[in-house]
């Protein structure tokens, strides 16, 4: 809904710039998108007036025009519009002026004469005839209003008021008019509220003489009433009613039918005026539609009807499509003399209906789907009625017909102070609840509060709560806890989770987050035996295709997709990482399936290998405190490479798998580079952690430091080495670190060197050489029974 700032405050009287505007509605609940002035960037475009006109010595058809700018002297502008003469006012544009749109005009020769500036047409100002409908729609517009010289083009064309674009949620059609939005501003800065009551002057006649109104489907209309005018005179509206509808969005035509756009606008009630003449017996009848009946819009398209679709219809045929739009015979023409009016009330879902099968959503049916109000349809009638005397666009015929077959009846919500405070967490006073619901419109009747009647979202306390809360201001009530619900704090397993992700993070990888559910040709492209037992998957009874037809039982198949993806958009390193559910079917199938939380490791590129994404994994153990944690080697892997690839433990129990994928893995996904993958499952991870940190005191004692370089077959882990050096070194062992592995030229074939580098420390003394050179013995006896030595 755009809203001229002007308009509205013909009903409310306040001060601010467009910006507190906005926000200090936005901040009371009617939410502002944007606001705009025509003026916004346009500058030195003045009103010039035209002192002489004189043929261009070098064009035959342009002129030179010395223009009075109010400046000290005239300038002299070059144009080769024919429609000027001596005493013209004009929009003109000087030198280093910007036009709407941007476009910026500098001084300069045509053909060998000097022009200041340029002398503007509607277009080149955004505008057309129908914002002027006296001007020359391909020459300079001439003002024909008197202006000094020198004033603002802008203020001159009125374009410099400021519109504003607000978000209308369907709960506030009351909103949708430029009435109710000032109500709101007066409310919002505290100024009175200035409403208009139409005053319809005595015409001539009786409308019961030259109008009928039967309603036949009262269920689908609440209310029609109608009005004639004789006489009428069509010509273009003033130029007021023009500026606020081209505002607005809505583009001028005559003066009856910007009447009736105006009103809509003003009150938020759609109307509709009838030629006369096609009203057969001047009967209105409304109806539903008849199967395969036709009716041509005022669009200029035939359109066929259904009986469901409620139409507005003379004593022949179908004149209008209630709510929606009207028949091509029904509108104001040049030649028109008798207008029939109408304000009318149908019922919501019914007219959206039919816009939508009719595929003609309009204005009109945009406010009546959201509900409106059927007590303010004489209103707007009157007022519609004020405007055509105001106008002088015809004769009003005395009275109206009004058909009503239900009003909205008076509706009263107790007013409970307890019960909104209880609500809000505030301690307010019945008499400030009541200083904030008066100048919405609401009236007090005792205790009881009197809801207007095109408030139809007020019903209980909560509403009434929700008026007070947005006009005190969501930003200054108190924070207070949430009564009648337990404290929520994330569990344990919530915490710990948390700490994994963001220890992933922190290591440099990313967190996706995919779909549940695959197809079966994930197993085939993963290289899944044909009997592996993860092939049993949970079939999904109404999946929403082939390629999402099974549950998980691996998210191996879903990282994969995420990575080829990556490698397919040419990103040269990824490292991922997802916290997933995998599903294994139960062997009873009323059960339901057990649900495995894994966390799914990723990562290709750049530093990413075996080594660097097991260091993320014993990083993952470090932070839970495991200290147990064994990497086996695995020769018998089909998605992962034999001999590069390794199984997790904790103790004896399974932590997970890590390696390099398989080739042919790789090769089903198009994926060149080396991919490295683990799986974790986040039970055993949580199932082992450690204890709350105890705090260490700093070692007093100097540390003896001991490098071992050892020769051993390549068949040998270096898991196993540092776990046996482990053992033999015992408690004195404070840090052991894997520096150097060699596998090249003097190395016996089927021999490695790794060189380890041990700290040994001994809390409560200082270790002496024989202690140290005791331990690295042990050390040695229990690696020769693997067949390690020292390298000579």
């Amino acid at each position: 809904m755009r809203m001229p700032i002007n308009w509205a405050k013909e009903f409310a009287d306040f001060t601010c710039t467009p910006q507190e505007f906005a926000d200090r509605m936005t901040m009371s609940g009617s939410k502002v998108e944007t606001y705009e002035c025509e003026a916004d960037g346009v500058k030195n475009i003045v009103v010039g007036k035209i002192l002489s006109i004189i043929p261009h010595p070098d064009s035959d058809h342009m002129v030179i025009c010395q223009v009075d700018v109010g400046a000290e002297a005239p300038v002299q502008i070059v144009t080769g519009a024919g429609n000027l003469k001596v005493g013209d006012l004009v929009p003109a544009a000087l030198h280093v002026a910007k036009l709407p749109g941007g476009k910026e005009i500098r001084k300069g020769k045509l053909r060998g004469v000097e022009s200041c500036g340029m002398l503007c047409s509607l277009g080149e100002l955004g505008l057309t005839v129908h914002d002027f409908p006296n001007a020359v729609e391909d020459g300079i517009l001439v003002f024909d209003e008197e202006w000094p010289v020198g004033t603002d083009a802008m203020h001159a064309l009125g374009m410099d008021d400021v519109s504003v674009d607000f978000e209308i949620t369907p709960n506030r059609p009351d909103c949708l008019a430029v009435r109710g939005l000032a109500r709101e501003a007066a409310a919002t800065f505290g100024v009175p509220f200035k409403d208009h009551i139409p005053q319809v002057k005595p015409g001539h006649g009786s409308v019961e003489s030259m109008l009928r109104v039967d309603i036949e489907n009262p269920e689908l209309c609440y209310r029609y009433v109608g009005a004639v005018v004789e006489n009428v005179r069509v010509k273009p509206s003033p130029r007021w009613m023009r500026e606020r509808l081209r505002l607005c969005g809505v583009r001028p035509i005559n003066n009856l039918v910007d009447i009736t756009n105006y009103v809509m606008l003003e009150y938020g009630q759609p109307m509709h005026c009838f030629d006369y003449r096609y009203v057969n017996g001047g009967h209105i009848i409304v109806r539903s539609a008849k199967s395969g009946e036709e009716i041509e819009t005022l669009d200029g398209v035939q359109r066929t009807l259904s009986e469901e679709m409620l139409v507005i219809a003379d004593e022949k045929a179908p004149i209008a499509v209630a709510g929606v739009m009207g028949g091509e015979h029904s509108g104001v023409y040049e030649d028109t003399t008798t207008i029939v009016f109408e304000s009318a009330m149908f019922n919501g879902p019914s007219v959206r209906t039919t816009a939508k099968k009719l595929g003609m959503r309009t204005e009109a049916s945009g406010r009546y789907e959201k509900g409106l109000d059927p007590n303010g349809c004489r209103r707007c009638l009157d007022r519609a009625l004020e405007l055509v005397q105001l106008l002088d666009a015809g004769d009003v015929v005395n009275g109206v017909v009004d058909v009503c077959t239900q009003l909205r009846p008076e509706r009263r919500i107790p007013l409970r102070p307890e019960a909104v405070n209880r609500l809000l967490g505030t301690e307010l006073s019945r008499e400030q609840m009541i200083e904030i619901l008066l100048p919405l419109g609401f009236i007090m009747d005792g205790d009881d509060v009197i809801v207007p009647s095109d408030r139809w979202d007020m019903e209980r306390d909560c509403d009434i709560a929700e008026e007070v809360a947005r006009y005190i201001g969501y930003n200054k009530m108190p924070s207070t806890a949430v009564r009648g619900v337990a404290s929520a704090r994330p569990t344990e397993r919530q915490t710990f989770r948390d700490s994994m992700l963001n220890l992933l993070v922190g290591c440099g990888m990313f967190e996706i987050e995919t779909f549940s559910f695959y197809s079966r040709k994930c197993f085939d492209a993963v290289n899944l035996p044909e009997n592996d037992p993860l092939r049993n998957a949970l079939v999904i009874s109404n999946p929403l295709g082939e390629d999402t037809s099974i549950m998980r039982t691996t998210a191996l198949p879903s990282m994969m997709d995420v990575i080829a993806r990556n490698y397919n958009a040419r990103a040269a390193e990824c490292a991922l990482f997802e916290d997933t559910t995998t599903y294994t079917p139960n062997a009873d199938p009323n059960q339901l399936p057990t649900e495995t939380e894994t966390l799914m490791l990723g990562a290709y590129g750049g530093k990413w290998d075996y080594l660097a994404l097991k260091g993320v994994i014993e990083a993952l153990a470090a932070a839970a405190r495991i200290s147990d944690l064994r990497f086996v080697r695995c020769t018998n892997g089909t998605s992962y490479h034999p001999g590069r690839c390794a199984e997790i433990y904790v103790g004896d129990e399974k932590l997970g798998v890590i390696g390099e994928l398989h080739p042919k893995v790789l090769a089903n996904y198009g994926v060149k580079p080396r991919v490295v993958a683990a799986e974790l499952y986040m039970d055993v991870l949580f199932g082992h952690r450690g204890g709350t940190p105890i705090f260490t005191q700093l070692p007093k004692h100097p540390a003896i430091t001991r490098d071992l370089a050892l020769v051993a077959d390549i068949s040998v882990p270096a898991a196993e080495i540092a776990a046996r050096i482990r053992q033999g070194a015992g408690k004195v062992l404070e840090e052991l670190k894997l520096f150097d592995v060699y596998t090249g030229e003097h190395m016996a074939p089927g021999k490695k060197s790794l060189a380890y580098s041990l700290v040994l420390r001994a809390a409560d003394r200082t270790l002496t050489d024989r202690e140290a050179e005791d331990a690295v013995e042990r050390v040695l006896s229990l690696l020769r029974e693997i067949h390690v030595e020292l390298r000579r």
